[in-house]
């Protein structure tokens, strides 16, 4: 369906033809028209379906004759990244039309909070906020919901495994009753249905493809030792030299500075992004990467939830996520909108039981690659087996520094670039 037809305001339309959106994605073709007859929703797709814009664009329809200040659309978003993506995309899809919209994160300076702090009480036509910062600026009481007619979440599901829901819920319950609340997620885990029956009404729902990767990733796996994941971590990217966009995903966020400096020192350029960089860091890591002045991006899970960057090559699992949806958001990055893409793993003995889990879910065997010459064997695949001992007794622990294991001694094979001969 093109968006032309779904009688979407006039300048709206020119934006998205500027910007060479013309055909509706299947989420958008069905929650657009949901939103523009005021019916909640429930929508469930996976990422990198344009749920974005299939919130945004109904609600700028609503707001294009807009001619009060007061704040009229909420948007509740897991992470900061996020929200300033989201505010980013509003900003160009507007572009045409009058309408005012901020960002409300933590992590800023007091000249960020006060520009917050004004834009709350004085109305801002759409907010885009995270839980805890808007909860921190609800406390003082000068923050003005009076006239909100809308209230989005969008990645729900990940608001609640971080543990917001009372934050969701305290804010929903600060809101007018007679309102259109959207709630978007990428799972429809009983959770996000117990937390819909609180908050909206009688909702229409819409359920795409959940927990399916795309069909054009290419998904491959290693069965490793962890001694053994930097060096074929090398030999992935040595195989793939022409591809110039690449995340590397891991669950430890203690790990991102170790697997950044083993690439670094081997002629690999590499930033890396998590919770312990301050904000304006992981800013500056997201514009590098984005302007491919770097080729690999490491990054906990904070990355594999609605961060548009276009254009990502291929996708590299460092480790299994604890969760199996986790899998689906993480190699999403890649093969967005109907592109292709490359997505590898590396199985320890210790995330063989997820793998299990996630080759469950997405109902299919991630194929088995053998390891590049010169690494002796991996282990056997075994997704019963409790911890990661080698063949030898000794527990295997996390790679530390260039190629030993903490506790032993430095294992040889690690050494060099792993090339295939």
């Amino acid at each position: 369906m093109k968006f032309k037809d779904m009688g979407l305001d006039e300048n709206i339309l020119e934006a998205l033809d500027y910007m060479g959106f013309d055909e509706a994605t299947p989420i958008q073709e069905q929650a657009i028209p949901a939103v523009l007859s005021n019916r909640d929703l429930i929508a469930c797709a996976q990422t990198g379906t344009g749920k974005t814009a299939a919130f945004v664009l109904p609600v700028l329809h609503k707001l294009a004759n807009k001619q009060d200040s007061h704040t009229n659309t909420l948007i509740l978003v897991p992470t900061r990244e996020l929200a300033i993506q989201i505010e980013q995309q509003i900003q160009g899809l507007s572009y045409y039309i009058s309408v005012g919209s901020i960002a409300i994160y933590g992590g800023g300076d007091g000249i960020v909070y006060a520009e917050q702090e004004r834009a709350l009480r004085d109305g801002r036509d759409i907010i885009v906020a995270t839980p805890g910062r808007l909860i921190s600026h609800m406390a003082q009481g000068y923050v003005n919901f009076k006239h909100v007619k809308h209230l989005i979440l969008d990645e729900a599901d990940k608001m609640l495994d971080m543990g917001f829901v009372d934050d969701i819920l305290k804010i929903a319950s600060a809101l007018p009753a007679e309102r259109e609340t959207l709630m978007f997620s990428a799972t429809m885990a009983p959770k996000i249905r117990s937390l819909a029956r609180k908050i909206l009404r009688n909702p229409m729902e819409i359920n795409l493809g959940v927990a399916k990767p795309a069909e054009g990733v290419n998904q491959n796996l290693y069965l490793v030792y962890d001694n053994q994941k930097n060096a074929v971590l090398r030999h992935i990217l040595d195989e793939n030299k022409d591809f110039s966009s690449i995340i590397v995903f891991t669950s430890a966020k203690v790990m991102v500075r170790e697997i950044v400096q083993s690439l670094r020192q081997h002629g690999i350029k590499a930033l890396g992004i998590s919770s312990d960089l301050d904000q304006s860091q992981r800013e500056e890591a997201l514009m590098q990467f984005r302007a491919k002045r770097v080729r690999v991006l490491v990054a906990t899970d904070i990355m594999s939830r609605g961060i548009d960057i276009k254009g990502i090559e291929m996708v590299i699992n460092y480790d299994a996520p604890r969760d199996a949806e986790d899998y689906v958001h993480r190699i999403g990055r890649t093969a967005r909108a109907n592109s292709t893409g490359d997505a590898y793993t590396l199985i320890n003995p210790r995330d063989m039981a997820r793998m299990k889990n996630i080759e469950d879910l997405i109902e299919m065997q991630v194929p088995r690659l053998p390891l590049p010459e010169g690494l002796g064997d991996g282990p056997a695949w075994n997704p019963q087996a409790q911890g990661g001992k080698k063949p030898n007794g000794r527990r295997n622990f996390h790679h530390r520094g260039n190629g030993g294991r903490r506790g032993g001694r430095r294992n040889p094979k690690n050494n060099g670039d792993a090339r295939k001969k």
